[in-house]
């Protein structure tokens, strides 16, 4: 830094000269009073520490801050005072150099406009001036000790400028001191205190008030909350009618506002300090503002996790769209409803929710009214336009469409909060509850078409009723699987025989879904065609399984096979063929259990299969319990349902009706754990009804 980039010294041995350059970077101007502090020390000036301190951090706060360059620090001290000068490097024309002394009190507005940084030096400085240059500019400033204040003046300075013809202007009686600004400056929040805003503002306030003479003074902040302007902060006495109050706005953005105000008698320094105040109020409440729209912005994310998990865990249309004003009241709005379009357009009231229920009825009331100016139409409206619209009288709030996949839904209208209207977070926040809203409804939708594909898909496979036939009695239950948008692979059927027998047929086609739907409806088929024509069962397996070798895709069938027709006297003789099917259950009429038949091949597996014929007699009362292995094979944690337990819960129901047995041991079966069955379960029962 060259020597006119600064104020220039007496000249002599006594002086003390230091220059250092510094990076724009917050930690300046702790270096720059640490290079003003040692000239101080060695120049043996420490009377005029604290002035020194407190005008260097604000030259060198405010160069960092507006110049953002490099900073040029030069110190000269002499037997009489001290000069420090801030350069910096920012680009800007090139003008006269500025000079002041102490201003009195007709100037202080016009240098508190400048900045605070330019107040304090104009108060305490003995002089202090500004130079322009093309490589940037300096602002200097000259501390000389009581009474010793010398004549020297930087270059080209006017003598009349200067205060070597007089001692410097004496501040009133007043004026705050050098120690009573600085405590100011460095009152902060405590950064330990859950809410220090309103702490600090006290302090503040207090210093200012007691500084200027203040007889009573208050702050208030509106942070947009809808909780109205409060009282921040509290000092003196309420101003009495007719004073004429001293009035500062915050400079905080939006929605926080306030005001600082000040019950003093007009001063010199009473509006610079006020505004002083203010501004170092403001960066704390625009910190905290900040602060609490992170936090809300963070509670507003996990509040979107948190309704995404819940509309996504419901696949039930009504239940999904009854849910979405629960989420919405009254966090987002004193009500909610939910609109759907139906396949002619029109809008129909889906759910709705009111954070008074008592006027619940009168909600409905106005969401069903209709004509050119009801809520109605201007739901249709938004739903037609596929925007968000604003609602008028009586019911204050707006709508947004519902869209998903391309597909408008219907709409989601939401009420204005009880004590201030939407901001822009919250509606940010509703339009995304309405596209994960209006996504969980199609999914909804979707999954019930689903599950109605596969109900009548899977009821298709099942004889609608089972036959009455005298003297044989004939049960069965059916659980489709947890995940009941799926087809199941088990089936059962009871079909006629040409010799006036019955053939009762219960099997299981491996896996799930539409491609082991249509094996099981081409076994079940091609079953009933051969047994139709009188082909015999081993026969009839036996192309079954050709059937399947030939389809391929991998898929098996077990099936059971069982003839049954009259006997000898009351008997019922039932000719038994497995295919790699659970053996059935005898359960005699006077009780106990057992298993009966021989295991065979499963189909689809081998070229050739072998499946053994049992003949089984069944007496008056005797019946047989055929099943799937979703009966045996449910599951308790890593314990199986299994064929012994099976066993052991028919015995009990030896000589009930066919139907009793089958729905007890589905109960059984169901009330093995709590869990939903992970396989279809079929139960068959056949019972020899002769009395």
């Amino acid at each position: 830094m060259s020597a006119e980039a600064g104020p220039a010294a007496t000249g002599g041995r006594d002086e003390h000269v230091r220059r250092v350059r510094l990076p724009a970077d917050r930690r300046t101007p702790a270096a720059a009073r640490a290079l003003v502090r040692s000239v101080l020390t060695e120049a043996h000036l420490d009377e005029l520490a604290n002035e020194a301190m407190l005008l260097t951090t604000e030259l060198s706060t405010n160069a960092v801050e507006h110049a953002r360059t490099e900073l040029d620090v030069e110190v000269v001290a002499d037997p009489v005072g001290i000069t420090v000068t801030v350069s910096d490097f920012a680009a800007g024309p090139v003008e006269e150099l500025t000079v002041g002394v102490r201003n009195d009190a007709t100037d202080i507005d016009e240098v508190s406009e400048r900045g605070r940084g330019l107040l304090l030096v104009d108060h305490f400085a003995s002089r202090w001036g500004t130079t322009y240059l093309p490589t940037g500019k300096g602002v200097w400033f000259r501390l000389d000790l009581p009474g010793r204040a010398t004549a020297a003046r930087h270059p080209g300075v006017p003598a009349a400028a200067t205060a070597g013809g007089g001692a410097p202007v004496t501040p009133e009686s007043s004026a705050p001191s050098a120690g009573a600004m600085s405590e100011l400056m460095q009152t902060t929040p405590d950064p330990y205190a859950e809410d220090p805003l309103p702490d600090f503002a006290t302090s503040l306030l207090t210093r200012v008030a007691e500084m200027v003479g203040a007889a009573g003074g208050v702050v208030r902040l509106d942070r947009g909350d809808g909780q109205g302007t409060q009282v921040l902060a509290r000092y003196g006495r309420q101003p009495r009618p007719g004073n004429e109050l001293l009035r500062v706005a915050l400079a905080v953005h939006r929605p926080y506002a306030g005001e600082l105000e000040l019950d003093a008698a007009p001063s010199a320094y009473a509006r610079p300090l006020a505004v002083l105040m203010a501004e170092r109020l403001s960066l704390h409440l625009e910190n905290d503002r900040l602060r609490r729209a992170d936090v809300r912005r963070q509670a507003w994310l996990t509040f979107l996790a948190e309704a995404s998990e819940l509309l996504a865990q419901s696949l039930d249309v009504e239940l999904t769209m009854a849910l979405v004003p629960q989420l919405v009241v009254p966090r987002l709005g004193q009500w909610c409803a939910v609109h759907t379009t139906d396949e002619w357009g029109r809008l129909r009231l889906a759910a709705a929710s009111h954070a008074d229920e008592s006027v619940l009825p009168q909600l409905h009331q106005v969401l069903e009214e209709t004509g050119p100016d009801s809520v109605q139409a201007r739901l249709r409206e938004a739903s037609r336009n596929g925007t968000q619209m604003p609602l008028g009288a009586p019911m204050e709030g707006f709508a947004v469409p519902l869209i998903a996949r391309g597909q408008r839904l219907g709409t989601l209208a939401v009420g204005r909060h009880q004590r201030h209207r939407h901001d822009p977070d919250e509606v940010a926040v509703l339009e995304d509850v309405a596209r994960r809203a209006a996504l969980a409804i199609e999914n909804a939708r979707i999954h019930a078409e689903r599950r109605r594909v596969a109900h009548t898909l899977q009821q298709s496979l099942l004889p609608p009723v089972l036959p009455v036939v005298e003297g044989i009695g004939f049960a069965a239950e059916y659980v489709p699987t947890g995940g009941d948008a799926d087809v199941g692979g088990d089936f059962y059927d009871v079909v006629p025989l040409p010799d006036g027998r019955w053939l009762v047929v219960i099997g299981d086609v491996s896996g799930k879904g539409v491609q082991a739907a249509t094996v099981t409806g081409l076994v079940r088929d091609v079953i009933r065609v051969l047994v139709g024509d009188g082909k015999p069962l081993p026969e009839a397996l036996a192309r079954v399984n050709e059937t399947l070798i030939e389809r391929g895709g991998g898929r098996y069938c077990t099936l059971a096979l069982a003839a049954v027709g009259p006997g000898d006297g009351d008997q019922l003789d039932v000719s038994l063929h497995l295919a790699g099917h659970d053996r059935p259950v005898l359960l005699p009429a006077g009780g106990g259990a057992r298993f009966v038949g021989t295991g065979g091949t499963a189909l689809g597996l081998l070229d050739s299969i072998a499946s053994p014929t049992a003949e089984v007699p069944l007496d008056p009362g005797d019946s047989l319990v055929f099943y799937t292995d979703g009966v045996t094979e449910r599951r308790r944690g890593r314990e199986l349902f299994g064929t012994d337990r099976l066993r052991d819960a028919a015995a009990p129901l030896a000589g009930y009706p066919a139907d009793v047995i089958a729905a007890r041991l589905r109960s059984t079966a169901i009330g093995f754990s709590i869990e939903a069955p992970r396989d279809d379960i079929a139960i068959l029962v056949l019972r020899n009804d002769v009395t």
